[in-house]
């Protein structure tokens, strides 16, 4: 098996994208935040110290996005031309879900996956007054489209913006 991020001679580099042509790419992650029942009804309530915790993860998730190339050190420098970032309050924590799109060379899985886990962070920033317990759990790619390997989506997930 060969890796592209691989030289020849072992040693990590960027890929070269340059020949690639543009095409429409999305890519779906999802992480659920593991909290207390303290925590949940603060989020629910509006009522945590910090203030509305569910826009600062949104808007750090989508300005996380939009910097993954300099977070990710192989990751390409590409237009993110959308990112959306939902949260769910949920009984026993919050669960994200980000969708980045582009019309670029590469694809936006890393993109995604950056978006739910500083949108997971955001939130653990926000609550840990209330709780330092908080677990960041299952953060992973559940759906792609686009580029030379086409569509996928992880068996046994629901397909991206659907109910969970």
């Amino acid at each position: 098996m060969s890796f592209p991020h691989l030289d020849a001679a072992g040693r990590a580099h960027m890929v070269d994208v340059t020949a690639k042509q543009p095409t429409v790419r999305t890519a779906t992650a999802r992480g659920f935040v593991r909290c207390s029942t303290e925590v949940v009804t603060a989020l629910r309530d509006g009522t945590a110290p910090k203030g509305d915790v569910l826009a600062v993860a949104r808007i750090a998730g989508i300005q996380a996005a939009k910097s993954t190339p300099a977070l990710l050190p192989l990751a390409h420098v590409i237009g993110v031309h959308r990112a959306n970032v939902e949260l769910d309050i949920v009984d026993d924590g919050v669960r994200i879900e980000a969708t980045v799109g582009t019309a670029d060379r590469t694809g936006v899985e890393m993109e995604a996956l950056t978006a739910v886990s500083i949108a997971a962070l955001g939130i653990v920033d926000m609550i840990k007054g209330i709780d330092r317990s908080v677990v960041i759990e299952d953060v992973r790619i559940v759906a792609k489209s686009g580029g030379r390997s086409g569509d996928w989506v992880r068996p046994g997930e629901d397909a991206p913006g659907g109910a969970r």
